[in-house]
């Protein structure tokens, strides 16, 4: 896993329902902008607020919707061995080429319970896995070393999907076997920092996933000033929008709507919008204007 990945955004109906037409626009959306790959059941998907049935019918519909042209990650929640395992085995036979795997939330446990915690999920599947080491989102995590013993334990575990600041994502990068990936998320704040402290890609919502792309496009490019100037120009937006993962769902999913002509819709218990932050997001997406939307319709 490198480049930019984009975790989908769930999106509902006035009702409630899962909006199955939204969602496979959103798809062909990032299709359209190349994204290296496509995440389902983050945080940002609003896991939790979907039961087992709309956990499936997400990652199928992505799966159809992508159809291979994108690798498919499904993000794995669950407070039991068995639960978890349960979601891999159904998406790996659903289209998924990896699998992220998020602590228990229930409970507070030591980092030797999570590690085998994490092994027991894992143990024999032939696939690629990866750990979400974010403590502020999820409350657990493993230290740099620590991860290091889970991939002695399964190489499976090739991956690790930060929310670290740059100089976090320095010292895990330089703690790592060098065959595993890093890919940061905080919504891409301090993203020319990570690329140069060795970040192999980031995870990101699609409000502004065009802008960071482009960054990253620059980036490789070796045209360092112009990524930096790229950055510039969508930083602003992306402090107001990672506030929390609260404020991502009730402002950036909006930003994302606007940017895109979809109408959002929340599903209960969501964070109201205020006027301040309604215009503010305005602003924001005048400022960036429409996502591209070449060649969607044709995929």
């Amino acid at each position: 896993m490198q480049g930019i990945h984009c975790v989908l955004y769930a999106l509902f109906t006035p009702s409630g329902a899962l909006d199955r037409e939204a969602m496979r626009f959103q798809v062909a959306q990032m299709l359209s902008l190349n994204v290296d790959g496509i995440v389902v059941l983050g945080l940002a998907t609003e896991v939790h607020k979907l039961d087992q049935s709309e956990q499936e019918a997400l990652v199928n519909w992505a799966a159809e919707d992508i159809a291979a042209r994108v690798p498919l990650a499904v993000t794995v929640t669950g407070n039991s061995v068995a639960q978890q395992r349960h979601m891999v085995r159904f998406a790996l036979a659903h289209g998924a080429s990896s699998l992220i795997l998020q602590p228990p939330a229930a409970g507070d446990y030591s980092s030797e319970t999570c590690i085998d915690f994490f092994s027991d999920v894992a143990d024999g599947f032939d696939a690629t896995f990866a750990i979400q080491n974010a403590p502020q989102y999820l409350g657990q995590s493993l230290s740099d070393s620590q991860i290091g013993q889970l991939r002695a334990r399964n190489p499976g575990f090739s991956v690790v999907k930060s929310e670290s600041s740059a100089v976090g994502l320095a010292s895990l990068v330089e703690a790592l076997d060098s065959t595993m990936s890093v890919l940061n998320g905080r919504g891409g704040l301090e993203m020319i920092d990570c690329l140069f402290a060795g970040a192999n890609g980031f995870i990101l919502a699609p409000d502004v996933i065009d802008k960071s792309k482009r960054v990253v496009d620059l980036w490789c490019k070796g045209d360092l000033d112009a990524a930096r100037n790229a950055y510039a120009e969508v930083l602003p937006t992306i402090v107001f929008v990672m506030q929390s993962i609260e404020h991502l769902i009730c402002y950036g999913k909006r930003l994302y709507g606007l940017r895109s002509g979809i109408e959002i819709h929340d599903r209960s218990p969501a964070m109201a919008p205020s006027a301040f932050g309604i215009a503010a997001v305005e602003r924001f997406a005048a400022k960036l204007g429409p996502i591209h939307r070449d060649q969607i319709m044709r995929l």
